[in-house]
């Protein structure tokens, strides 16, 4: 006996079931699913009367009958299991609720993978429209961010360590900029990826002839999407280049999410993600604040990229249709679907919760009393004595003050290539590390515009 209620797997365990977005895992709900089915075969049904294929009065039987409350699900789980057959069983119960002569009109020149790949791309396009608003809200949460800290000076940091000041807004500017190309990739892609494919059984439209062509087109305008033109049942590129732009999006995902939990570190302190009374860090530490938001994210985002993979390999089937891959696809797109619009999700929610702590920024900033803005005292001496030795000047420098703890700014000023000459003008402020952040503030103001310009 096929039971409802014995839930297994990351979607719906009552340990795992809130990471994951509950109004897309609606949409790929057995219930959805077996929706989409029905809407495909009774659009299919409409285009064809509308081409002269088939009886008006059966389309509109077809389309009233097509209903997934009119289905018993459970019962269709046993049909399916015995006939080792995932749509035929369906058909018949469309077929007795149906009655004749409709029924004999039902699917008619369609095979199962024609109307599993179009249910799929209503699905995609539903669980796209998601994804993309969680997206933009993420975007728009951190543009928000990035303006009040334009010039707030920060550790920018290279390999672990501190490299050159910068601000929080220029940080923030190009996990914003990497968002929008994310965004935009997606945008491009989903129209295309997912169409009507309606070519009959081996894409050819044998079974309706010429007219076949014209139903895919009606079909296409019906349920929002476009035509696939070559319905050829062996080509999933298509699919594959959309999976590989979420892939795209899953690293940048889990890029913003690492960094947070780097910030976050207790040692750093720089910006944390929200807490509320409840949250637990630890059964045992009652202290702990744990990145935990930033480590779902993380987390979201692996094991969306680990399935990218599948996609690419499930490109390679075996003649005019394959089945080996097509059990694979049917069940790795829901599971892309759900994961990709809950990173999303879990994106907007860790950005548009983000606390920013100055004092922390300041204080890590000043750890190492200057040297952050060599650089900027190498610049100011170029003119002086060319970038080569002025380098080799900073280099000794900073070197003796971390062998001696002695004044960077002395330490230069002592130096033999320096021997006779006076520092330029106003030369001990260029190693304030809040003067050197370039056009970290300018790119903040760019980026914001550029994308608020897209959005609107």
């Amino acid at each position: 006996m096929f039971d409802r209620t014995a839930h297994v797997g990351m979607f719906e365990s009552f340990i795992t079931a809130h990471w994951f977005h509950s109004k897309v895992k609606a949409i790929w709900s057995d219930r959805a699913t077996l929706q989409a089915w029905l809407t495909v075969e009774s659009a299919l049904a409409h285009a064809q009367a509308r081409s002269g294929l088939i009886p008006e009065e059966a389309a509109r039987v077809i389309e009233t009958r097509a209903d997934a409350s009119l289905f018993n699900i459970s019962q269709l789980a046993e049909q399916i299991a015995f006939a080792q057959h995932p749509l035929v069983p369906v058909l018949h119960q469309l077929e007795t609720l149906c009655g004749e002569p409709a029924a004999g009109y039902i699917h008619w020149g369609a095979t199962t993978q024609n109307i599993f790949d179009t249910a799929t791309s209503l699905q995609m396009m539903q669980t796209h429209c998601c994804l993309v608003a969680d997206v933009d809200a993420a975007i728009a949460a951190l543009s928000t961010l990035a303006e009040t800290h334009r010039d707030t000076p920060m550790a920018g940091r290279t390999h672990g360590q501190h490299a050159l000041p910068m601000t929080l807004g220029f940080k923030l500017a190009g996990w914003i900029a990497e968002l929008a190309r994310d965004r935009q990739r997606l945008d491009e892609r989903v129209a295309s990826s997912f169409t009507v494919s309606m070519g009959g059984a081996i894409g050819t439209y044998a079974a309706t002839g010429a007219p076949g062509r014209e139903v895919e087109a009606r079909l296409a305008e019906r349920l929002g999407l476009q035509p696939s033109v070559v319905p050829s049942r062996s080509s999933f590129d298509r699919v594959a280049d959309y999976v590989n732009s979420l892939g795209l999006l899953a690293g940048t995902a889990q890029r913003i999410a690492q960094e947070m939990i780097f910030l976050q570190r207790t040692e750093i302190g720089e910006v944390s993600e929200a807490f509320h009374l409840g949250k637990v860090g630890s059964s045992t530490m009652a202290q702990k604040r744990n990145p935990t938001t930033a480590q779902l994210l993380s987390s979201l985002s692996r094991m969306l990229r680990a399935r990218v993979p599948v996609a690419l390999e499930s490109m390679v089937r075996m003649d005019e249709g394959d089945a080996a891959v097509t059990n694979v696809t049917d069940t790795l797109m829901p599971e892309i679907a759900i994961l990709a619009a809950s990173m999303a999700q879990t994106l907007r929610r860790l950005v548009e919760g983000l606390t920013v702590h100055p004092g922390a920024l300041a204080r890590n900033l000043s750890l190492t009393d200057g040297l952050i803005a060599s650089e900027a005292a190498m610049m100011r001496l170029t003119s002086l004595i060319g970038r080569h030795h002025a380098h080799h000047v900073l280099y000794d420098a900073v070197h003796q003050v971390d062998a001696t703890e002695s004044d960077l700014l002395e330490r230069i000023a002592r130096h033999p290539l320096l021997a006779g000459q006076s520092l330029p003008d106003g030369f001990a402020a260029a190693l304030d590390p809040a003067a050197y952040t370039g056009e970290s503030a300018a790119i903040v103001e760019d980026v914001i515009r550029q994308v608020r310009g897209e959005r609107g």
